[in-house]
């Protein structure tokens, strides 16, 4: 009896061990698992505030690339296959390279040159000659020969074992708006060296014609009071006073395009009839055309009349017979116009002169150019002709054929 209860004892003093064993057991367990938990709460909770970095990150990476309308490829150079890996151009550009194609599909719709310069490229990156390229071409737009102009880069960014390249990435971007600001650059730069081009030549031309009327006029005044002749002092006198008529239309050449190209001269419409005007012009030039020249006119109808400023139109007719006159040896002048049409009039001086070449007539309206430096003239005449057409809504073109004459046209509108 006594040894059961003995067992019995015994018994229940190691089951209450065991039991508080595996209480104590379970509470280090359950203080780890607290702590276990605490842990990982931490690390997860870094890696959402990572995660939303990295999102917020590739939000702003693709805006950028958005606004710029950039695209980013890369290249798997075992199968020479090109992945876009972010594309936000625009649907009716076709970058080069295209989605799906391969190394070899490259430069199908740029110009031969390009297409040769881009390959090229492309090969030097694949085989490793090259670690990174940067390429600017012409891209055919769909369905037209017009192009647009693209920019692309490309870096090796993964090596095989061996060192050869096994990742290319790239970049495409349209470049229309940069290349049309360096074309407008370099159109303000020729104009900025034309433009002191122009300075030299006028200085230089200026210098000439004032100083040889000039030197006329001073030449001839020096002489007058030793002599004594009336005919031979008449004639000296004649000879000031041509070279002072040359002097005032040369000061009154600049003056004047200098006036209509500041647009600081004021038009003054009026109505005139033109057969009128252009007879009494006849009639100052006829004594000045060489022997055995006819100065003639040729009107479509009269009267006709139009409505422009009378002054600048006669400034712009006297220049063209002037010019007419200077250069008809033989043959005739004609001065007239043609039957209105749409709102227009054409005014014309033809004559038989002789004649400016091809590649000449349009640079004879700038200003100083001489076909001819030898023939007196400052080179202005033409090139107050258009200007001044220009003013009055017109323009002034011409027709030559070298040793046969010319035609000038002014084009004028009726009111």
């Amino acid at each position: 009896m006594t040894s059961q209860l003995l067992y019995y004892t015994q018994s229940s003093q190691l089951t209450d061990i065991i039991l508080w064993a595996i209480l104590g057991c379970a509470l280090i367990t359950l203080v780890y698992l607290l702590f276990w938990q605490r842990h990982v709460g931490k690390e997860l909770k870094a890696e959402l505030a990572m995660l939303g970095t990295v999102k917020k990150n590739n939000v702003e990476f693709e805006f950028i690339l958005k606004s710029m309308r950039l695209s980013t490829w890369h290249i798997d150079t075992d199968t020479k296959q090109i992945v876009f890996d972010n594309d936000f151009r625009d649907r009716n550009d076709t970058y080069v390279p295209s989605e799906g194609g391969t190394t070899n599909d490259l430069g199908m719709n740029l110009p031969e040159s390009d297409r040769l310069r881009l390959l090229k490229a492309v090969e030097d990156l694949c085989t490793g000659r090259v670690e990174e390229a940067h390429l600017e071409y012409q891209v055919y737009q769909p369905n037209s020969k017009k192009t647009y102009w693209s920019e692309s880069y490309a870096i090796v960014t993964d090596r095989n074992a061996d060192g050869t390249p096994k990742r290319i990435v790239g970049t495409s971007l349209r470049i229309d708006d940069r290349k049309n600001m360096e074309q407008a650059l370099i159109e303000a730069r020729n104009r900025a060296e034309e433009s002191d081009r122009l300075k030299t030549a006028f200085l230089a031309n200026m210098s000439h014609e004032i100083r040889t009327p000039l030197n006329a006029i001073v030449g001839f005044t020096s002489v007058l009071p030793d002599v004594a002749d009336p005919e031979e002092r008449k004639m000296l006198l004649n000879l000031v006073q041509e070279n002072t008529q040359k002097l005032l239309v040369i000061i009154d050449d600049v003056v004047n395009i200098s006036k209509v190209e500041a647009g600081k001269e004021e038009l003054t419409i009026s109505s005139f009839d033109l057969c009128t005007t252009l007879s009494d012009l006849v009639g100052q030039y006829a004594g000045k055309v060489k022997e055995g020249v006819l100065l003639t006119t040729q009107f479509a109808c009269t009267p006709q009349n139009i409505m422009t400023d009378r002054n600048r139109f006669l400034e712009i007719m006297k220049h063209l017979i002037s010019n007419a006159v200077k250069f008809t040896q033989q043959g005739g002048i004609i001065i007239g116009f043609e039957a209105p049409a749409s709102g227009l009039i054409h005014i014309f001086v033809s004559d038989t002169g002789i004649g400016i070449a091809k590649d000449q007539q349009e640079r004879i309206f700038e200003r100083f150019y001489k076909v001819d430096e030898f023939v007196p003239g400052a080179g202005l005449g033409l090139s107050i002709c258009r200007t001044t057409a220009y003013s009055l809504g017109g323009s002034v073109t011409v027709e030559s054929v070298p040793g046969q004459g010319s035609t000038f046209t002014l084009e004028l509108p009726l009111q």
